[in-house]
């Protein structure tokens, strides 16, 4: 029945002869056969007997089988099926049931795949599956390692904002270096479509009264600040629909602020939020409750409630804003001054202008200078956030980690990276996650590591850009200190059994199949960070066969990631990259599944990926 099948599905495109290596890679693809094309032509080439670049119809039932029908898969349906031709529908559930937890799989879910993935008619009309069809499942995203129930948007988002990690980006417009690189519009469609909710957007005075968008004091491209926000309002809620925030870093005239405030209101309309919501006066609204809206960050005159009694007035003027401090340490203010620190080391006092137009679109992220812990506590109004430089903020979260996640509780707070970082590098962003920092900003243009866990963690509730922090991080009442052995939480123990490599990517750098390994890593509190790492296979990308056990014990699985990472194994140079996947520890399906491989610029490199099995016990 499967011969059968099979050349009736292949025998048209050998009636004119032999087929080259493309035909048999476009018949592959016919017959629903993922496959690498360099992958293929290596093995096209091991089984072109005559060597004249044409195989016979036997030949390809060779190749066939090779990339199909793989040994540890064979094994596993071989332990089902009763036959090892087929599992019946009662098989298929024992599988589901037994080995890949589908505890509720009934008949009909059984059915559902049958009828999915099952290429044998034949077979699928007696409600059986074949080898084939099995395959097929198996190499669907079915059988990810990533939960299905993650890809949605599951968690509560009717909690204030500040009880959300917020996915966030700095310098959006850069695509390089901070010192001499483009400024792009790419920067922040592409940062929207990875679902990225805080963009950072520098301003300064541009020619012809058009503010511009650049990395000011460097030679980095301008783009006019109109275009920027004509492309952010037409990605801004193609991958999420929660609320979109402009982080304003404003250098501008109030001449050209006034005209900003134009362009944010007739670009955005009624999505721009510019007055408080009624439900919310004195509190931060909820992801819900901001659906479709974008929210300016920037520095604010006055009040709330004086921004509401403005709507609809005149708005062509500025305040001049002076602060003055009396010996208390006290601050009075003048003519509705910005509460922040304007203050040289010398004391004396500095003016800023700011455009009332401007001002009165801050609503719910009032950008605010952060002074200490002690002050914010006392002075710091709920609408009010800080951004924090990564040194200080690390300083901060070694001197004083209590108080920093009591005031993360609070206020939305955001770090960003050094300003030495010219090459736009990254910090680790799982140390500002620990202590519940919810916008940790990175330059989303650098791949690397920092990058591979910020794509991992947003991966989670529906790659929505919102992730609702764990409840030990918005709990006032909670002592946790990430540096701590922790005590009272609810460890889970890992197993993964790393069974094989799938037409793995090959090596940049050289000609020769590489030497294959693979790290896993576990990224979360200090004492959860483990790493674990495989034997070498000498010269082999397209099916290494590993079969090692790793466990791990993680205290704290709520802000745990974990990285698998394949590397081609050298000598003289270290090792090379070859692709890595980051997902969050509680998004992991159990059983056996495929962990997909992604390139160090986050791109996917499918079918390459490792399959595992997973087994997780809390």
């Amino acid at each position: 029945m499967l011969l059968t099948w099979f050349f009736s599905k292949i025998q048209d495109e050998f009636r004119g002869g032999k087929i080259n290596v493309e035909r048999t890679y476009k018949l592959l693809e016919k017959l629903d056969i993922q496959c690498n094309y360099v992958h293929v032509k290596h093995i096209f080439k091991d089984n072109d007997r005559q060597k004249q670049g044409k195989i016979t119809i036997e030949e390809f039932r060779s190749i066939y089988r090779i990339i199909a029908h793989r040994e540890e898969i064979v094994e596993i349906f071989n332990v089902y099926s009763e036959n090892r031709r087929i599992l019946f529908e009662s098989n298929l559930i024992q599988f589901l049931t037994q080995e890949q937890y589908e505890i509720e799989t009934t008949e009909s879910i059984a059915s559902e795949i049958i009828q999915k993935y099952e290429p044998i008619d034949e077979v699928k009309k007696a409600h059986q599956i074949s080898l084939e069809g099995f395959t097929r499942y198996i190499y669907s995203s079915e059988c990810l390692l990533f939960k299905q129930e993650c890809t949605k948007v599951y968690q509560d988002m009717t909690y204030p904002l500040n009880d959300y990690f917020i996915s966030s980006s700095h310098n959006t417009y850069l695509v390089s270096d901070q010192l001499v690189g483009p400024s792009d519009l790419w920067g922040y469609v592409s940062a929207l479509v990875k679902g990225c909710r805080c963009l950072e957007i520098d301003c300064w005075d541009g020619s012809q009264a058009e503010p511009v968008v650049y990395h000011g004091y460097t030679l980095t491209s301008k783009l006019l600040f109109k275009t920027v926000i004509q492309a952010i309002h037409k990605y801004a809620f193609m991958t999420s629909e929660y609320p979109v925030v402009l982080s304003l870093e404003n250098h501008c005239s109030t001449a050209q602020q006034e005209v900003m405030a134009g362009i944010l209101q007739t670009t955005f309309g009624d999505s721009l939020l510019s007055d408080i919501l009624d439900d919310f006066p004195d509190s931060l609204p909820s992801p819900e409750a901001l659906k479709f809206k974008v929210l300016v960050k920037n520095k604010k005159i006055g009040t709330l409630q004086e921004t509401r009694e403005r709507i609809g007035s005149d708005k062509h003027e500025t305040y001049e804003n002076l602060l003055s401090r009396d010996s208390q340490g006290k601050e009075t203010e003048t003519k509705k001054a910005l509460p922040v620190t304007l203050f040289s080391k010398k004391k004396k006092i500095r003016k800023l202008k700011i455009a009332l137009a401007l001002s009165d679109l801050v609503i719910y992220t009032k950008a605010e200078k952060f002074r200490s812990f002690q002050y914010s506590r006392q002075y710091q109004q709920f609408n009010e956030n800080n951004s924090i430089g990564e040194t200080q903020a690390r300083k901060l979260s070694k001197l004083r980690v209590n108080e920093f996640i009591f005031h993360t509780r609070k206020f939305i707070t955001r770090i960003y990276p050094k300003a030495t970082r010219a090459d736009s590098s990254n910090f680790n962003p799982q140390e500002f996650w620990n202590i519940g920092c919810q916008m940790v900003a990175l330059n989303f243009q650098t791949p690397g590591l920092p990058m591979d866990l910020q794509n991992g963690k947003f991966l989670d509730n529906g790659g929505s850009g919102y992730i609702l922090k764990p409840q030990f991080l918005r709990d006032i009442k909670s002592k946790f200190n990430p540096n701590d052995s922790i005590k009272d939480n609810d460890p889970i123990a890992i197993t993964i059994r790393l069974i094989s490599g799938i037409q793995l990517p090959l090596s940049g750098s050289s000609s020769h199949k590489p030497d294959t390994l693979v790290i896993i890593e576990v990224f979360g509190v200090p004492n959860d960070h483990m790493k674990r790492q495989t034997r070498v296979i000498k010269k082999n990308a397209f099916s290494p066969r590993w079969n090692e056990t790793f466990t791990f014990i993680i205290q704290v699985p709520e802000l745990a990631l974990l990285r698998f990472v394949v590397e081609n194994s050298g000598l003289i140079a270290g090792n090379e990259f070859l692709g890595q996947y980051t997902l969050p520890v509680l998004c992991m399906s159990k059983g056996y599944r495929r962990v997909p491989l992604f390139s160090r610029s986050g791109e996917s490199l499918e079918p390459a990926s490792l399959f595992v099995y997973v087994w997780y016990v809390r």
